[in-house]
């Protein structure tokens, strides 16, 4: 079992672009894992994804954030890639719509 969990306190710290740019790393590494069938691999950058969201959304949820919701929408359509009947090509937008958090925060450094 992996035991990583993210520094709370410093990750609240980030904006939610940073934040979400991040996720976006764990989700693409979960899914090119899965892809090359490294199970060990998966299961690792998955669980450290699913620590990213629960932080990200405990700091939205104690600043009172509407953006709660979109991130609980984007956990659930991650974990229905490997979990449910996303359709195959899901995984591709899923990368994509977390690219654009990712750019946006290096944009606006």
């Amino acid at each position: 079992m992996n035991s990583y969990t993210v520094d709370r306190r410093r990750w609240g710290t980030m904006n939610i672009l940073e934040q979400m740019g991040n996720i976006g790393s764990e989700v693409g590494r979960s899914i090119a894992a899965k892809r090359s069938g490294d199970e060990e691999r998966f299961r690792g950058a998955l669980i450290r994804a699913l620590d990213l969201f629960d932080a990200t959304i405990e700091v939205l949820i104690a600043q009172k954030s509407s953006r709660v919701r979109e991130v609980f929408i984007a956990r659930d359509q991650y974990l229905n890639l490997f979990f449910g009947n996303a359709p195959k090509d899901d995984d591709k937008k899923i990368e994509n719509y977390f690219m654009q958090y990712a750019v946006a925060a290096r944009i606006k450094r």
